[in-house]
C-alpha cells in the first residue's frame, strides 16, 4: 500500500524532477527539494482562493510555507461542488496526487484532489509539527549522501538531480524553522478538547475501523500493527493513538487484551 506523503508548500513548489513508476503504468514520481518523493499526498492549510477556469476548478491551498496549486477537472464533480461551499478561508486537509508537467520550457506543479475535509487550527498545526520532522529527516539523509554515507536511493536520486547546497539545505532549515514558529502556543484546554480534536479527524477513525475489521484473529489486532499501516497512508502515532482512544469511549471497539483492539 502506498503512503501519502507530507510536503511543504514551499519544497514542493522548488520540483524540477519527476520519475517514471517502474512498472510504466503508474503515475510518475515528482520529487522535489527537499527529497520528498510525492505520489499520493497528504496535505493541510487554509484554501484561500476558488477559481472557475472553464471545465476546471483551481484553489489555491496555503500553507505555513507557501501555497499548493489544486486543480479539479469537471466543474460539475461532487469534490467540485464541494469545494465551492467551503468559505474562504477555512482550514482543510487534502489527500490527492502530485503532478509535475513540462510546457513550452516551463514547469507546472499541481494538486489533483481525491478527498477535501474542513478542519480546525489545531489539525492544520498538527499537520505542520509532522511535516516538519519528516522533512528534517529527509534532509539528514541528504547531508549523509554529501558525505558518502547514504544507502537510499531515493535519497540518492534527489541528491544526483538536484545536487544540493549547504545554501540550499539552510534555506530549507530555516523554511521549516519559521513553519513550526507560526504555530500559535495552545490554549488551557479542558479534557473534553482532545476527543473534539479526534471527532474531527473522521479519516483517521475511519481507517483504523477498517484496519480493525480487515483482521480475522479472535484476538483482535495489535495496536502496533494498526499503527504501522497507518503510518503507511500517512497518519502519525499521535493522530492514530487518539483515533483508538475515541473509538473505546464510543463503543466502537475494545481492548480483549492488553496492547489489542477488535471491533464490536
Amino acid at each position: 500500500m502506498e503512503g501519502a506523503a507530507r510536503v511543504f508548500a514551499g519544497d514542493f513548489s522548488g520540483s524540477t524532477l519527476s520519475v517514471q513508476a517502474d512498472d510504466g503504468q503508474s503515475a510518475a514520481w515528482v520529487v522535489t527539494l527537499g527529497a520528498g518523493w510525492c505520489r499520493l499526498v497528504y496535505l493541510a492549510g487554509a484554501v484561500t482562493e476558488v477559481i472557475e477556469n472553464g471545465d476546471m476548478l483551481r484553489c489555491r491551498l496555503a500553507d505555513p510555507t507557501g501555497a499548493f496549486n489544486l486543480v479539479i477537472g469537471g466543474r460539475n464533480s461532487p469534490l467540485a461542488e464541494q469545494l465551492r461551499k467551503i468559505p474562504v478561508p477555512s482550514f482543510v486537509t487534502v489527500t490527492g496526487r502530485a503532478r509535475l508537467y513540462r510546457r513550452n520550457g516551463n514547469i507546472d506543479l499541481s494538486i489533483r484532489p481525491d478527498h477535501v475535509m474542513v478542519v480546525d487550527r489545531a489539525v492544520r498545526d498538527q499537520w505542520t509539527l509532522a511535516t516538519a520532522e519528516a522533512t528534517l529527516g529527509r534532509l539528514d539523509q541528504v547531508m549523509l549522501a554529501r558525505q558518502g554515507r547514504c544507502t537510499d536511493e531515493h535519497i540518492l536520486t534527489a541528491y544526483r538531480h538536484y545536487a544540493h547546497t549547504t545554501e540550499q539545505l539552510q534555506a530549507l532549515a530555516d523554511m521549516i524553522g519559521c513553519a513550526v514558529q507560526s504555530i500559535k502556543p495552545s490554549e488551557p484546554t479542558s479534557p473534553i478538547a482532545p476527543l473534539q480534536l479526534e471527532v474531527i479527524q473522521s479519516e483517521v477513525r475511519e481507517l483504523v475501523m477498517e484496519i480493525m475489521k480487515g483482521t480475522k484473529s479472535p484476538r483482535g489486532i495489535a495496536i502496533d500493527e494498526i499503527i504501522s499501516q497507518a503510518n503507511e497512508r500517512g497518519f502519525i502515532k499521535a493522530e492514530v493513538l487518539s483515533a483508538i482512544e475515541s473509538l473505546i469511549v464510543e463503543d466502537e471497539c475494545y481492548q480483549p487484551r492488553k496492547g489489542f483492539v477488535k471491533p464490536l
